[in-house]
């Protein structure tokens, strides 16, 4: 890749298009040879020996050519042009655009055969009347084309062909290039506009991503305490939390040559192609050196070496990856090369790609908490017009588990819907009903159910909220609703989490509780059960077999993990016997059988909440917090939700900087009436002389 091509990035100016000068090419050979063609059916005509006899006869002909022992071309007298006869001829052709006629041709079968005939004709004829023969060899175009044009075609189609499949027409085209790399170089004239202000909510994986960039503005900071900067660092994180947007504040700050690609960039059908990118690669980058390498979704090449490899074959990716291992720390290595990665999938990393020396660094990119989801709002709600009901704290605290490009896109979705309500400003509701769409999926205004069905939805989604409601550890609900939303999804309840990393056996049997609440209500209210608690099972299933195979919170099983984290012992086996097995399906049922009957009885206790919540849920539809707390009361529990526990906490502390303010203003005042030292002198002077 030459310099000019780097610099023409997603920022840089539109290359021209390739191939097009060999179409004006082909358009001007195609344009002559029509020229050609149609001159010389202008001005020859074709004749029978019939009519050829016939001019001879009446003394009209000048010169006969024969060419190619194949063809006789005729050639008229001037005189004769004049008659009558060829002049109306001659006024048609020149009345369409051609030129006069003085030249006819016929087909011959044998040249010597036309010549004894022509010697006949010719006989008697005085020797000033006699006409010319002439013997001609031609190779004109026609019999060119004849005899090479197929080749000549099949060439040109190949050539053709071949520039588009390389993309681009030429010894230039990529096609004479496969084993060059291809990174986007972005540099002082090609740069990158975002900066680490863009960034928010990740303010730990910043400061440690920072010290990179500065090492490369600033080394002899670093070189004369004898550092050493780390030669790779690996962004690891779920999807959408904002790796790709860091590297791309990396290269927005870093003030050196940024070299940005895929990891699937090094993938191809040709072999070795992988391996020739990779060395290309870190030949631009030693030229360009000091510099950073951005490789967006490494996975797809650094995959851990032999796992699914069939025996003897050769594995292109394996050849890739080899070339990467010893570029990034091998023989050869030159310092001044960063290499900064992303993936999602740091658990399929080869080891020897993720030990120091090659990455040093593994930076967690998790998803942020309540905090940093404030942080990524107000970045996301600087372009939009707000209305000034719109609270972020409440916003961030109503998206618990979002990622950052989740929230962009409740933003987004709140500004269409605004739009689509003709609003001039963006408001509270809109950006709740932007989380009812990303959550829950667009609302099915026009899916008509029947009212036996609407009653079983309420009924199963009033059994939700009673039991998060009088379950100590279940999360507080926040909204519930039956009207339809998604694919398939008839009701929709929304809570919210607390912000926690462990959980308690009592605070995940809670939550499995809560979420049979539905089913259990259906069978109490009705005494049959319906196929509306498909995903309810669905999670309950994997939360129980967590339970029991993965935390160790069985006492028949007992204290044992059968999870892998790296998933290479046990990926097609169990890593257990058949009695296990079936002590584990059989502990499972149990545990699900006893959260069920739990939940079922507490309904039954509360039959009466339960009524009045289903039928208030008919009526309205919609239901919210505040709503459960006048129809039902307020939580039996003491100890507040994580929403409550971060409003005072906002409030607290906003009464700190209000308290702060306060003192540094009446600070200031004091200075203000404080005499000064020269008043102080003359006010001294005064009492003395008095």
């Amino acid at each position: 890749m030459s310099e000019n091509d780097n610099k023409r990035g997603p920022l840089g100016p539109k290359s021209p298009q390739k191939g097009y000068q060999g179409w004006i090419i082909a358009a001007l050979v195609a344009t002559i040879l029509g020229i050609t063609y149609l001159n010389r059916t202008s001005t020859i005509r074709e004749t029978t020996q019939k009519r050829f006899e016939k001019m001879m006869a009446d003394k009209e002909v000048a010169r006969v050519t024969i060419v190619n022992d194949k063809s006789v071309e005729v050639t008229l007298k001037p005189e004769a042009l004049k008659s009558d006869k060829y002049k109306s001829l001659n006024k048609e052709n020149t009345y369409f655009g051609g030129e006069s006629v003085s030249h006819y041709q016929f087909q011959v079968t044998s040249a010597e055969t036309f010549k004894k005939d022509f010697e006949k004709m010719q006989e008697g004829t005085p020797a000033n009347d006699k006409a010319e023969l002439v013997v001609d060899t031609r190779n004109d175009w026609y019999s060119f084309l004849g005899t090479w044009g197929f080749f000549i075609v099949m060439i040109l189609v190949m050539y053709f062909i071949l520039g588009r499949m390389s993309g681009g027409v030429g010894p230039g085209g990529q096609i004479f290039n496969i084993g060059r790399s291809r990174a986007t170089l972005f540099d002082a004239e090609n740069k990158v506009k975002i900066t680490f202000n863009d960034v928010a909510g990740l303010e730990e994986a910043k400061e440690e991503i920072k010290e990179i960039v500065e090492y490369l503005q600033f080394p002899d900071k670093f070189k004369k305490l004898g550092a050493k900067i780390p030669k790779g660092a690996l962004l690891v994180g779920p999807p959408g939390t904002g790796k790709t947007l860091l590297a791309k504040a990396v290269a927005g700050e870093a003030g050196v040559p940024f070299f940005s690609l895929s990891g699937s960039d090094f993938v191809e059908m040709f072999v070795g192609v992988g391996a020739a990118r990779v060395r290309d690669l870190f030949k631009q980058a030693k030229e360009k050196a000091p510099c950073i390498i951005f490789i967006d979704e490494i996975d797809a090449v650094g995959r851990s070496r032999g796992r699914g490899a069939m025996p003897g074959s050769n594995d292109e990716r394996e050849n890739t990856l080899n070339s990467l291992l010893v570029e990034m720390d091998g023989f050869a290595t030159d310092s001044g090369i960063i290499i900064v990665a992303a993936t999602n999938r740091p658990d399929v990393l080869d080891p020897a790609l993720l030990r120091p020396g090659r990455f040093d660094r593994q930076i967690s990119i998790d998803k942020p908490d309540v905090i940093g989801r404030e942080a990524i709002f107000k970045v996301h709600l600087k372009p939009l017009k707000l209305s000034s009901d719109v609270n972020i704290q409440k916003l961030s605290s109503q998206t618990p588990g979002f990622a950052g490009a989740e929230i962009a896109n409740v933003c987004n979705e709140a500004a269409l819907i605004a739009a689509r309500r003709d609003r001039e400003e963006v408001t509270m509701q809109d950006f709740q009903d932007a989380m009812d769409r990303v959550i829950g999926g667009l609302e099915k205004k026009n899916k008509l159910i029947s009212p036996e069905e609407k009653e079983i939805v309420a009924y199963h989604e009033a059994g939700h909220a009673v039991a998060g409601w009088f379950l100590e550890h279940a999360d507080p609900l926040v909204k519930v609703s039956i009207v339809p939303r998604g694919v398939a999804a008839l009701g929709y309840a929304q809570y919210l989490p607390r912000e926690q990393y462990l959980y308690r056996t009592e605070q995940l049997f809670d939550e499995m509780c809560m979420t049979l609440g539905g089913r259990a209500a259906e069978d109490v209210v009705f005494g049959k059960i319906s196929t509306g608690a498909l995903s309810d099972l669905e999670r309950v299933t994997k939360l129980a077999y967590s339970m029991v195979t993965v935390y160790g919170m069985n006492e028949r099983i007992g204290n044992v993990s059968f999870y892998d984290s790296k998933q290479s012992d046990y990926a097609f086996t169990k890593p257990y016997s058949e009695s296990t097995s079936q002590a584990i399906d059989e502990e499972v049922r149990n545990l699900i059988d006893k959260a069920y009957q739990f939940v079922k009885q507490m309904l039954t206790d509360r039959r009466d909440k339960l009524e009045v919540l289903a039928k208030e849920l008919l009526e309205k539809e919609i239901l919210f917090q505040a709503d459960l707390e006048k129809l039902i009361g307020k939580r039996p529990f003491d100890k507040e939700t994580s929403y409550q526990a971060y409003i005072n906490r906002r409030s607290n502390e906003e009464a700190a900087i209000h308290e702060e303010v306060v003192k540094h203003s009446l600070d200031q005042e004091k200075q203000e009436v404080k005499p000064s030292e020269d008043e102080m002198i003359a006010e001294s002077k005064d009492a003395s002389n008095e």
